[in-house]
C-alpha cells in the first residue's frame, strides 16, 4: 500500500509503479535521510507530537536500519517509490501507527531537498580533499623537477622555453581555483529547507533554527516557495565540476600530444595505458584519454539540469525528480578522474632529452628582440629584425650559435659579441623571475605561495569535517 493511495479510486499501474520509481537513484542517500528524519522526530518530540517513548523507538528503529543498510546494501524495490518513502514504511512495519507522524508538518518537497543538499556537501568535501591531495602531488614533483626545461607553446607551436616545473604549478594554481569555487558553492548550498512544507511552510511550531543547527547548516532558507523549488546549489555544483574537468582535460591533451613518438617528451606507465588489438606495438594513453572523454558527460548533466529547470513554474513539479541521476553521475565520474589523475601524474615519465632536442632552433627569437632593446631598439623595430633573422635563419643549415657576430650585423650595427650570451635555453628562463615567471626563483615562490594556500585549504577541510561530525552526534 502506498502512503498517499488515500485520494485514489484505483491501484497504481505495476508500470506506472517502475516509470514512478526513483529508488534506484537516490537510494544512496540513506544515511543522510536517516539523519534528517533523526533530527526531525527529535523536533517532533519537543512539540509533543511523539511522546517519549514513540521518539526513542523511533530513534533506535532508525539507527538500527542505517547499521543494516551498510552491512546488507539497499533491500528496496520499485514498490518502496522512493528512499524517503521506503524507510517512513520501513518505521510503519516495525513500529506501527505511532510511526506514521515521522511526517508531521513535512513534505517529501523540503524532505528530498534536505537529503540532497546532505549527500552534496558530503561529496564536495571528498572531491575538495582529493582536489588538495592532486595539488600536492603537482607542488611536490614541481619541486622536485626544478632542472627540467621545455618548449612553451601557443597555437600549439614553440613560443618560448619553460621550467617543467612553471608547467605543473600552472595546473595547482587552476585546481586552487575550482576549490575556491566549491568552497564558495558550499556557501549557498548550507541553507537548510527542512520547515518549508511542499511550498508554503508548516502549521506546527518547528524551531527551524534548531533543527539547521543539529544537522549541520549555518542558515535556514528564508522563502519556502523558493526553499522547495530551488536547485540553484545543484546547477552552480555542475558548473564548477565542468570547469575542473575541463581544466585536467586540457592538461590530459598536452600530456597525449607529448606522449607520440613525434615529440616523445613523456612516457605512460604501463600502469595506465592500453594496446592494440591489431598492432602489437602500439602503447596508447587511454587513461588520459578517458578523462579527456568523460568531459562530456559533465558538460551534458549540467546542460540537462538548467534545461531541466528552464520552463519549470513554481514550486515543486514531478520533472525535477530528474535532476538526481545526472547530478549524482557527475560527481561519480569527477571523483574517479581526480583519483586517476592524481595516479597518472605521479608515475609519467619525462624525458628532457627530446624536450631539449625538439627544441625550435628560433624559439629564442624574443630573447634576440630584447638584447636589441637593451641595446636602444625600439622594440617594435627589434621585432621586425629579428623577424628577418628568423626568416634569413630559416634557409640556413646551421644553428645561430654557429653564426659569426658578422651575419648578425648584417641585420642591425647593435649586435655584438655577447649576442652569444643571450642564445641559451637555461639563461632565457632565469631572465624571466618576475612574480609569475617560468624562472627559478619566480617559480620558486610560486612553490610557497602554493604550499600556503594548501595549508589553508587542509584547515578548512578540517572544519567542514569537524561539522561532519557533529552531524554524526545523531546517531548516538
Amino acid at each position: 500500500m502506498k502512503l498517499w493511495e488515500g485520494r485514489f479510486g484505483q491501484k497504481e499501474s505495476p508500470l506506472m509503479e517502475s516509470f514512478n520509481s526513483s529508488i534506484r537513484i537516490d537510494g544512496r542517500m540513506y544515511r543522510q535521510d536517516i539523519l534528517g528524519n533523526l533530527a526531525y522526530a527529535e523536533e517532533l518530540f519537543r512539540i509533543g507530537i511523539f511522546s517519549r517513548k514513540e521518539f526513542v523507538r523511533v530513534k533506535n528503529n532508525l539507527i538500527q536500519l542505517l547499521k543494516r543498510l551498510e552491512q546488507q546494501g539497499l533491500p528496496f524495490t520499485d514498490a518502496d517509490e522512493d528512499i524517503h518513502m521506503a524507510i517512513e514504511k520501513y518505521l510503519i512495519e516495525r513500529l506501527g501507527p505511532s510511526a506514521k507522524k515521522i511526517h508531521t508538518g513535512r513534505s517529501r518537497n523540503d524532505q528530498v531537498l534536505l537529503d540532497v543538499k546532505l549527500y552534496l556537501k558530503d561529496r564536495i568535501l571528498k572531491i575538495f580533499k582529493k582536489l588538495v591531495n592532486l595539488q600536492e602531488v603537482l607542488v611536490n614533483l614541481a619541486q622536485s623537477k626544478m632542472s627540467i626545461m621545455l618548449p612553451g607553446y601557443t597555437h600549439l607551436q614553440q613560443a618560448q622555453p619553460i621550467l617543467y616545473s612553471h608547467y605543473l604549478l600552472a595546473l595547482v594554481f587552476m585546481l586552487r581555483r575550482d576549490g575556491d569555487r566549491l568552497a564558495d558553492c558550499l556557501k549557498r548550498m548550507d541553507e537548510m529547507p527542512l520547515g518549508s512544507g511542499a511550498l508554503a511552510g508548516t502549521t506546527y511550531p518547528i524551531n527551524r533554527n534548531r533543527l539547521a543547527k543539529k544537522l549541520g547548516f549555518s542558515e535556514i532558507s528564508f522563502n519556502s516557495l523558493d526553499a522547495v523549488s530551488d536547485r540553484d546549489f545543484m546547477v552552480e555544483l555542475l558548473s564548477i565540476l565542468s570547469i575542473l574537468i575541463m581544466h585536467l582535460s586540457r592538461y590530459c591533451e598536452d600530456l597525449i600530444i607529448w606522449s607520440t613518438s613525434e615529440f616523445q617528451f613523456v612516457e605512460m606507465d604501463d600502469q595506465f595505458s592500453t594496446g592494440s588489438s591489431m598492432m602489437p606495438q602500439k602503447k596508447n594513453p587511454d587513461a588520459l584519454e578517458l578523462i579527456r572523454g568523460k568531459t562530456g558527460r559533465i558538460f551534458g548533466a549540467l546542460l540537462s539540469l538548467l534545461t531541466l529547470l528552464k520552463g519549470l513554474p513554481f514550486a515543486y513539479n514531478k520533472d525535477l525528480q530528474e535532476d538526481k541521476a545526472s547530478t549524482f553521475q557527475a560527481l561519480d565520474e569527477v571523483d574517479q578522474v581526480l583519483t586517476v589523475f592524481n595516479e597518472v601524474i605521479k608515475s609519467i615519465k619525462i624525458k628532457q632529452k627530446p624536450m631539449i632536442d625538439k627544441m625550435d632552433p628560433f624559439i629564442l627569437a624574443t630573447d634576440v628582440a630584447d638584447y636589441l632593446v637593451r641595446k636602444g631598439v625600439p622594440f617594435r623595430d627589434a621585432h621586425r629584425i629579428v623577424g628577418k633573422i628568423v626568416h634569413y635563419g630559416q634557409g640556413q643549415s646551421k644553428s645561430w650559435m654557429q653564426w659569426s657576430v658578422a651575419e648578425f650585423q648584417k641585420f642591425s650595427k647593435y649586435f655584438d659579441r655577447d649576442i652569444f650570451q643571450t642564445l641559451d635555453l637555461r639563461a632565457s628562463i632565469e631572465k624571466r623571475n618576475n612574480l609569475g615567471g617560468t624562472g627559478t626563483r619566480a617559480v620558486k615562490i610560486q612553490i610557497a605561495i602554493a604550499k600556503n594556500f594548501l595549508k589553508k585549504s587542509k584547515t578548512y577541510l578540517k572544519g567542514l569535517e569537524t561539522k561532519n561530525l557533529r552531524l554524526e552526534r545523531l546517531l548516538i
